[in-house]
C-alpha cells in the first residue's frame, strides 16, 4: 500500500473520530439546555420535595391566625398531621339513611341510629367493642337506591350534631359511607325435568343474560377501625385508595408557612373480609336487616394493605357489573375465592394445605417430567393399554366440558390442570400408535376416517399385551355399559337439567366419576397376566399417587363441584392395588428388564452396552456372563450405598 493511501486512511479515521466527538458534545449541550428550560418553566421540584420532607407540622393550636393573610397559602395541604392527640377519648354515633343529606339529629328517627359508643380510646389496642342490632330498610333502598351510613365522631363530651350552636368543627367531624355494594347479580341456573315434568314448570325457566346485570347487595358485618399511627404523610402523594378515608380539618387552617394542615383520625370502614356468598340482595321483600359492628384500633400498615387491595377489587367488580369490557384483573371472583378459603377454612387445615400446596406443585412437576421422559424413551407397547389411553382422553374431555358447564363453581386452577391432562394423554396416543386419516369405505357416510396403526411389527409380548387389553375391555363393557344406561334413565326421569346438552354432559361425567376408576383396571389386569410392573412409569406413578392424597386435602378447601370432589378419593383405590402388585412382582429398577427398559439410575450408554453384551454372549461363555453379573452387582452395591 502506498504512503498516500495510508495517509488518506488515517485522515478519514481522524475525521470519523472528530465527527463522533462533535455529535456527543452537541447531544450533551441539547440535554443541558432542555433541563434548564424545564427547571425554569416548572420549577425545581426536587428542592420543594426536600423542603416538604424536612419540614415539621406544629400542633393544631399553633396554627396561623386566620385574620392575617398568608402570602404563600396553599389550598391543597402538603404535609398533614393528626389534629387530635393519641389516647384521646372519642364518642361515635352511626345513623342509616337513604340520602347523603342529614337533617338535625334531634329530628331524626331514633330507630335509624344503629350505634352509639362513648369513651372509645384512640390508640388503645385492647379496645374491641362488639355491637349487634337490626334496622328497618328504607323504601328507597328496597327500590335499588343506596343505603348510606352517616358517621358522627367527636371528642368525648363535645357536640356531634353539626346543626347545633355548640358544635366545634375542630372537635368533631361527620362523613358518610355506603353500606351496600353494586355487584353483578348471582347467576341462578334454572333447571327442569326433561321428561315427565309439567309444562307449567318449563314456563318458569329463564335464560341467564350473557351481560351480567348489577344488583344491590348488603353484608351484615363490618369493622370500624381507627388508625392511630397514621403519622404525618404527604397528602398529594398518598395512594388514592388510602386518601379517600382522610378527613381534612374543615376550616382550611394552615401553619405559618401556609403549606401544611391537619386531619381528623382516620376511621376505616373495613369491608375487606366480606364475601359475596354471605351477602343479601336488596329488593322489595327485604324489610329489616341485621347488623354486627366491630369497633377497634388498627395498625397503619394493615389499613394501607386492606384499603389498596379492596379498592382495586371493587373497581373491577363495578366495571364487570356495568357490562363493560372485562378488567385486566378479572371481575374479582378469583380473589373472592381466595378470601373464602381464608375465612371459611379451619386454621389448622388451612396451614396444612398451605404447606402441602408447595409439595403438590413439586410432585406435579416431577410427575409431568418423569411421565414425559418415560414415554419419550419407550420403544414398544409392552404392558400398554391403548384403549385405556383413548378412554382417558374421552373421559377427561367430558370432565373438562362438565367443569365448563359449571364454571361458576369451579376454580380456574382446576380447569387448567384438567386441560393439561388432556393434552398429555393425547400426546401419549401419538407415541403408542400412528394416527392416520384414511379414505373411508364406499358405503360410509363420511369420506375419510381416523385410523390407529401400529408403529412396527408387534413382538410376542406386545401381541399378548394387545390380547389382554381386549379381554379386559370386553369384561369392562359388560359392567360399565349397563351401569351407564341405568344412570342415564334415572337422571332423565328424576333429575333436573338446564338443557339436553347439560343432561348428556352431566350423565357422562357422573358415570366417569362413579366408574372412572374402572379405566385403570385393564392396566392392572395386564400387570397381573404379565406378572410384571416393569413396563409401568414407576416414578411418575409414585408422584401422581402422592398428589392424589394432596388432592384429597384440596377437595375440602378449594371450591369445586361435588362429583369432582368425590372423584379425588377413587384414585386411592387404584394406588393401593398398584402397591400390592409392586410388592408381588418385585423389580430391580437398576437393571435393564426383559423389555429393554429400566436402569433408571444408569446412563443410557451403559444400558445399551450391557444389553448388547448380554445378547452377544453365547450360553457356554461363562466369562461374559461373569462380566455382566459383576457389573450388575457393582451397580447394585452403589445403589445400596
Amino acid at each position: 500500500m502506498s504512503q498516500a493511501a495510508q495517509s488518506g486512511d488515517a485522515t478519514g479515521e481522524q475525521v470519523g473520530i472528530s465527527s463522533t466527538i462533535k455529535s456527543a458534545i452537541q447531544g450533551l449541550g441539547i440535554f443541558l439546555i432542555a433541563q434548564f428550560a424545564v427547571s425554569q418553566l416548572f420549577g425545581n421540584k426536587t428542592k420543594i420535595t426536600d423542603k416538604i420532607e424536612s419540614s415539621t407540622v406544629p400542633a393544631y393550636d399553633a396554627r396561623a391566625d386566620k385574620s392575617v393573610e398568608i402570602p404563600s397559602y396553599n389550598p391543597i395541604p402538603q404535609k398533614i398531621a393528626p389534629i387530635w392527640p393519641m389516647n384521646s377519648s372519642i364518642d361515635v354515633s352511626i345513623y342509616v339513611a337513604s340520602s347523603v343529606v342529614m337533617p338535625a339529629l334531634k329530628s331524626v328517627d331514633p330507630s335509624t341510629r344503629v350505634l352509639e359508643e362513648k369513651g372509645f380510646v384512640l390508640g388503645d389496642w385492647n379496645e374491641n367493642r362488639q355491637i349487634d342490632t337490626t334496622f328497618a330498610v328504607p323504601k328507597e333502598v328496597q327500590n335499588n337506591s343506596t343505603l348510606w351510613a352517616h358517621f358522627y365522631v367527636a371528642l368525648q363530651g363535645h357536640a356531634l350534631d353539626p346543626t347545633v350552636k355548640e358544635y366545634d368543627s375542630a372537635k368533631a367531624y361527620h362523613f358518610f359511607r355506603p353500606l351496600n355494594h353494586v355487584l353483578p347479580k348471582k347467576k341462578v341456573a334454572k333447571t327442569k325435568k326433561l321428561l315427565g315434568g309439567s309444562d307449567e314448570k318449563e314456563d318458569v325457566e329463564i335464560d341467564i343474560p350473557k351481560i351480567p346485570s348489577p344488583g344491590s347487595y348488603y353484608h351484615p358485618n363490618f369493622t370500624m377501625s381507627f388508625i392511630p399511627d397514621s403519622g404525618t404523610p404527604v397528602y398529594p402523594s398518598m395512594h388514592p385508595a388510602i386518601r379517600q378515608y382522610v378527613m381534612l380539618e374543615s376550616t382550611g387552617a394552615r401553619d405559618s408557612s401556609g403549606q401544611h394542615g391537619w386531619y381528623f383520625p382516620i376511621l376505616y370502614v373495613n369491608t375487606f373480609w366480606q364475601l359475596k356468598d354471605h351477602m343479601t340482595e336488596l329488593n322489595s321483600t327485604v324489610t329489616t336487616l341485621p347488623l354486627h359492628i366491630t369497633l377497634n384500633n388498627l395498625n397503619n400498615w394493615k389499613f394501607s394493605l386492606y384499603a389498596s387491595i379492596d379498592d382495586g377489587v371493587k373497581q373491577n367488580q363495578k366495571k364487570a357489573a356495568s357490562g363493560g369490557p372485562m378488567p385486566a384483573g378479572g371481575d374479582g371472583s378469583e380473589f373472592e375465592e381466595f378470601k373464602r378459603v381464608l375465612v371459611d377454612t379451619n386454621i389448622y387445615l388451612l396451614s396444612t394445605t398451605a404447606i402441602v400446596s408447595v409439595l403438590h406443585m413439586v410432585f406435579e412437576g416431577l410427575a409431568f417430567k418423569s411421565d414425559i421422559s418415560h414415554w419419550r424413551h419407550k420403544k414398544d407397547n409392552v404392558g400398554i393399554s391403548v384403549r385405556t389411553i383413548l378412554a382417558n382422553v374421552f373421559m377427561q374431555t367430558i370432565i373438562f366440558l362438565y367443569l365448563l358447564d359449571n364454571s361458576d363453581g369451579t376454580s380456574w386452577m382446576i380447569l387448567l390442570g384438567q386441560g393439561m391432562g388432556i393434552l398429555l394423554e393425547a400426546w401419549k396416543i401419538t407415541k403408542t400408535v400412528d394416527v392416520r386419516v384414511r379414505p373411508a369405505a364406499q358405503d360410509s357416510w363420511l369420506p375419510y376416517k381416523v385410523t390407529f396403526e401400529d408403529k412396527h411389527k408387534l413382538s410376542d409380548t406386545e401381541k399378548k399385551t394387545k390380547e389382554y387389553d381386549e379381554i379386559a375391555f370386553r369384561y369392562l363393557y359388560f359392567v360399565a355399559i349397563p351401569l351407564l344406561l341405568a344412570y342415564a334413565v334415572y337422571s332423565v326421569l328424576y333429575d333436573t337439567h338446564k338443557s339436553w346438552y347439560s343432561f348428556v354432559i352431566t350423565t357422562l361425567v357422573g358415570s366417569v366419576y362413579a366408574y372412572g376408576f374402572l379405566m385403570m383396571v385393564p392396566s392392572l389386569y395386564i400387570n397381573y397376566r404379565l406378572k410384571s410392573v416393569a413396563h409401568m412409569p414407576a416414578k411418575a406413578m409414585t408422584y401422581k399417587f402422592l398428589n392424589t392424597f394432596i388432592d384429597d386435602l384440596f377437595a375440602f378447601t378449594i371450591k369445586m363441584p361435588t362429583l369432582h370432589r368425590l372423584a379425588t378419593l377413587r384414585d386411592d383405590v387404584i394406588f393401593f392395588v398398584y402397591l400390592y402388585q409392586s410388592w408381588a412382582y418385585k423389580v430391580d429398577y437398576t437393571r435393564v428388564n426383559e423389555f429393554g427398559q429400566g436402569g433408571d439410575d444408569e446412563p443410557m450408554e451403559d444400558k445399551v452396552a450391557k444389553k448388547q453384551l448380554a445378547s452377544s454372549a453365547s450360553p457356554g461363555d461363562p466369562s461374559v456372563a461373569e462380566r455382566v453379573t459383576g457389573t450388575e452387582k457393582k451397580n447394585s452395591t452403589k445403589k445400596r450405598r
